[in-house]
């Protein structure tokens, strides 16, 4: 009987969690699908933003949000993959391996302000880069690495050592398991990896401040300064006085692009996943 009520105790305690956990996200969700969905128009996505945002669109801020997340994904994902096999197949077991996880769960939880004057102060001025999207996604993508390699990493780790052994057995060279079966099967743990680094991205705004910049036309070119959605949401909702409709519409806006990119991650990594190991 003991077992039995704290079996039932245990389920009961995993389906409140799972209930409030839903109920906090659908009500966020609702109260910006409220407050924002009567400002949003084909209009209010394809025009420039005008009076300071309260009028027009935000046409060049989506164009600008998604080069900056462009930027980050193509340099943080080679790089984070190639790191996170380098911890799992050739460091499990050496000093190096274990100081860099320790470095990497630490840069994971610095604070976005911090990688911000560090990407303006590396990015910006050191290199030249100014104000730009260029610095702005560079910044991103040194942000995203940590928890992007770690995650990946702990896929790779997952993978049995039957399949490595079964890939020696086949004649295939270690970086050839590593392409044609070891990453393949980690696909799961690489679409997390991406998920979670497309919403830090795609909602940053502190970083971005001191990188990327308060610009709300067309960038002309990578280097041009431009305004990110969040940094346009926050700029809306503290400076600009009468831009809370924008603003609203705006974040109902970012949401849907965060959902919309983890819907297409989840897509690629599962159509890796399908083709799990591949003609040599």
């Amino acid at each position: 009987m003991g077992e039995k009520l704290a079996e039932r105790t245990f389920t009961t305690a995993v389906w409140l969690s799972v209930a409030l956990v839903a109920a906090v996200f659908l009500w966020i969700v609702a109260d910006v699908a409220l407050r924002g969905f009567s400002t949003l128009s084909w209009s209010f996505l394809s025009q420039a933003p005008g009076d300071a945002g309260r009028t027009g669109g935000i046409a060049p801020i989506l164009v600008s949000t998604l080069l900056i997340l462009s930027i980050a994904l193509a340099v943080a994902v080679p790089l984070g993959l190639a790191v996170a096999v380098w911890l799992s197949e050739f460091t499990r077991a050496g000093r190096g391996g274990d100081t860099m996880r320790l470095f990497l769960d630490v840069l994971a939880g610095v604070p976005s302000i911090v990688y911000g004057l560090f990407g303006n102060a590396f990015f910006s001025i050191y290199l030249g880069l100014g104000f730009s999207l260029l610095s702005g996604g560079l910044t991103l993508a040194c942000m995203i690495l940590p928890v992007f390699i770690r995650t990946c990493e702990a896929g790779l780790g997952a993978v049995g050592s039957e399949w490595r052994l079964g890939a020696l057995a086949a004649g295939m060279t270690h970086g050839a398991a590593v392409r044609h079966i070891l990453l393949p099967a980690a696909a799961p743990a690489v679409a997390a990896g991406l998920v979670l680094g497309i919403g830090r991205a795609t909602a940053e705004t502190a970083a971005l401040i001191f990188t990327s910049g308060y610009v709300d036309r067309i960038p002309g070119s990578l280097l041009d300064s431009g305004r990110a959605l969040a940094v346009h949401i926050y700029d809306l909702s503290m400076n600009v006085t009468g831009g809370d409709a924008a603003a609203y519409a705006s974040a109902l806006v970012l949401i849907a692009l965060i959902a919309l990119l983890n819907v297409l991650a989840q897509a690629l990594t599962d159509n890796w996943l399908s083709r799990r190991i591949t003609p040599l």
